[in-house]
């Protein structure tokens, strides 16, 4: 399996602006800086939505349920493509692209233990199909299962199911666009934050 190219995550002012970068490794301590990710959904086309349980041995969040697939872009990286390369190096999972659906997206969170998460992330539909095959990364998946949304959100919603921090506010926002996730509109990617906006030249 190919190693990720994102060893230093992109550094963010409060506007999205980029700042600076910093070792992907020594980004989340008691006072992460906010930086530059992503979330994924992967949905079938029957409409199942593919959760993963995050790796034990995880720095953040270990052992616990979330959504399909996080990262980082690396700097100067399209966020769509940061998306689809990370699905291939942690689910082995092909796909051929990625819709932005909460462009806007932004948490942070703090771990029993101090740790902080303090993102920009949108969040992006991957659509694959029924028969879409997966080879989870040990290292980053302990478990994988495909989900029947009104189901899942609504066990978020009330409670009953826990999932990472991000993971509840993204369902949040999503069950409010649509009911079904084959259905949640898409944005432009001039909605996204400046760091994160391609750059077109010529």
């Amino acid at each position: 399996m190919e190693r990720s190219r994102a060893q230093h995550v992109v550094l963010l002012d409060d506007d999205g602006r980029a700042v600076g970068t910093q070792a992907k490794s020594e980004v989340h301590t008691l006072s992460t800086p906010l930086h530059l990710a992503f979330s994924s959904y992967v949905v079938r086309s029957d409409g199942a939505v593919l959760l993963t349980r995050r790796a034990s041995s995880k720095k953040t969040w270990p052992g616990v349920l979330t959504n399909s697939c996080c990262g980082h872009p690396a700097p100067g990286e399209n966020l769509a493509d940061a998306v689809l390369r990370r699905l291939g190096e942690e689910l082995g999972l092909r796909a051929d692209s990625a819709e932005l659906v909460l462009p806007h997206f932004r948490y942070r969170a703090v771990m029993d233990n101090g740790i902080v998460e303090n993102e920009i992330c949108p969040v992006y539909r991957v659509r694959v199909g029924e028969n879409a095959t997966l080879d989870p990364d040990p290292d980053e998946v302990d478990e994988t299962r495909w989900v029947s949304w009104p189901e899942f959100s609504a066990g978020v919603l009330d409670g009953s199911i826990e999932v990472s921090p991000w993971c509840r506010t993204q369902v949040e926002q999503l069950s409010a666009s649509a009911d079904e996730p084959l259905c949640w509109p898409t944005e432009d990617d001039d909605l996204l934050p400046p760091a994160a906006r391609r750059v077109v030249t010529g």
